[in-house]
């Protein structure tokens, strides 16, 4: 299961609004591609369309798509939004990972 902060739901949605999407009618698709300075890194995006291949979930309000190929890498990981000035924007906390890039954006396991 993935899950979602409350600040990232609040951003998930004002980012939705802009785009003329709503959080009730449309997904964030999650996965892992192979990339990165560890060897793997996250993707997201909305959607509303559901893969054949993929899990839903729903945490905090959002419905969270997870193609099942990912899901190994992404089980137990929340999903979070930081605004402050040290960097903003969105980062996977992944209890999973057993190393991370300087920039948070690829792992490994």
């Amino acid at each position: 299961m993935v899950k979602v902060s409350t600040t990232a739901k609040d951003k998930l949605s004002a980012l939705m609004a802009e785009e003329g999407k709503s959080i009730a009618s449309s997904y964030v698709s999650v996965g892992v591609e192979s990339g990165g300075c560890s060897g793997l890194s996250y993707k997201m995006e909305f959607t509303s369309d559901i893969p054949e291949n993929a899990e839903l979930y729903e945490d905090n309000g959002v419905t969270v798509v997870v193609e099942k190929k990912s899901l190994l890498y992404l089980i137990g990981t929340t999903l979070e939004y930081t605004g402050g000035l040290n960097g903003k924007g969105f980062s996977f906390n992944n209890p999973n990972a057993t190393r991370t890039c300087g920039c948070g954006e690829s792992f490994a396991v």
